[in-house]
């Protein structure tokens, strides 16, 4: 990739004084399991038998998910970089569903006289659940500091970062080591799969603001966000292998009532496919995952691998980019970049593909839930 991408070094992060690492959160135990699902589901009126079911994928691990870790390891990467390039900023972090719970860390970063806070989800794409639902999850920490009488902060999420030569670059060494751990005689007819979270057509359909929509209707971002960073990973597998690999978006871990069209085709679904074309072998690539959470492990590495072992198809899976510290660099170039724009300076651009740079600022009904709720972080923040 260009050198004009490389992560900047150097540089001040004013106007802000603490950086938040946001997240879904996990299990970290047996007994864990069925309250952590009550916070992910709560509202929907799902019976807790129901939970304890759901709750098996975990169980399977020891009642343990792997993201509270895999952020531990992200937040002293972050650390260690910023230190490493002089960049004074502390990094807190905070969860959706499981502690360390978002208004509890919000109300320490207030007491810590942290006045102006930049935020990374753990999430790279636009879509309800990966972005406005963080922004809803920052409103409602902020509005029970409120009540506290708690001064509030001020918080600005940092922009998509699918793009980011930091994110992007680890998942293409991914693919080329996975492929050069297929045997021989396949390893050049290996079809690629980049695997998403799948989500309902409606909620992709509207996903992305005013002004960054497909032809022909509104919406669209989070499928073409990942077929745009899909693009680039091939392209650059075949310019290191020499090897033209087919490749397809596809989709897994889809939740809710059947009635509902979710995004398609699911990865189980495509092994099937590719192996009935007669695909010699399949590399599945998690562009859509920052780590190796509950997802990855149990419908890859568990249920997907069993699918291809089923078909007698050879598969490996890429990693994900989890603590790299490419990534790490990353995340400092997005908050050097944001905080050059809030000083009304030229920012430092990085990204690749086509689709350039996202936005700062949500726009109204970007990523619209099917009931409107207050979110921060946007053009519409009631706590600009």
């Amino acid at each position: 990739m260009s050198d004009q991408l490389r992560a900047a070094d150097g540089g001040s992060a004013a106007p802000y004084d603490a950086l938040l690492l946001l997240s879904f959160g996990g299990p970290e135990g047996p007994d864990d399991v069925v309250p952590f699902l009550e916070n992910v589901t709560r509202g929907r009126g799902i019976p807790r038998e129901r939970l304890k079911e759901v709750g098996q994928h975990y169980f399977g691990f020891g009642g343990v998910s792997p993201i509270n870790g895999q952020n531990r390891e992200l937040l002293d990467a972050l650390r260690k970089d910023f230190a490493g390039h002089g960049l004074d900023l502390p990094v807190y972090w905070g969860n959706r569903n499981w502690a360390p719970y978002l208004t509890d860390v919000m109300r320490e970063m207030a007491a810590d006289g942290r006045r102006r806070i930049a935020v990374l989800a753990t999430s790279a794409y636009a879509s309800y659940s990966g972005c406005r639902q963080y922004r809803e999850n920052l409103a409602d920490a902020l509005a029970a500091l409120a009540e506290e009488g708690v001064e509030l902060p001020r918080v600005d999420k940092l922009r998509h970062y699918f793009n980011h030569p930091g994110f992007v670059e680890p998942m293409i060494d991914g693919v080329v080591a996975s492929l050069a751990e297929l045997p021989e005689e396949v390893r050049s007819g290996a079809h690629l799969a980049f695997t998403t979270h799948s989500i309902p057509t409606a909620a992709a359909d509207t996903s992305g603001p005013v002004g960054d929509h497909t032809e022909g209707g509104e919406g669209g971002a989070y499928v073409k966000q990942h077929l745009d960073v899909a693009r680039v990973i091939a392209d650059e597998v075949a310019a290191r292998t020499g090897v033209a690999h087919p490749w397809e978006l596809v989709y897994q871990s889809r939740s809710g009532a059947p009635h509902i069209p979710w995004l398609e085709p699911d990865v189980c679904d495509h092994l099937e496919a590719l192996h009935a074309a007669g695909a010699p072998a399949v590399v599945m690539v998690p562009i859509g995952f920052v780590s190796d959470h509950m997802e990855v492990l149990y419908d890859l590495d568990t249920e997907a691998t069993a699918k291809a072992a089923e078909l007698g198809l050879p598969v490996r899976r890429s990693a994900t980019v989890g603590a790299d510290p490419r990534f790490a660099g990353a995340v400092r170039d997005l908050v050097l970049e944001r905080a050059a724009t809030e000083r009304g300076e030229p920012a430092a651009e990085c990204w690749v593909g086509t689709l350039g740079r996202s936005h700062d600022l949500c726009a109204v009904g970007c990523c619209p839930a099917r009931s409107p709720r207050p979110a921060a972080a946007g053009v519409d923040s009631p706590y600009a």
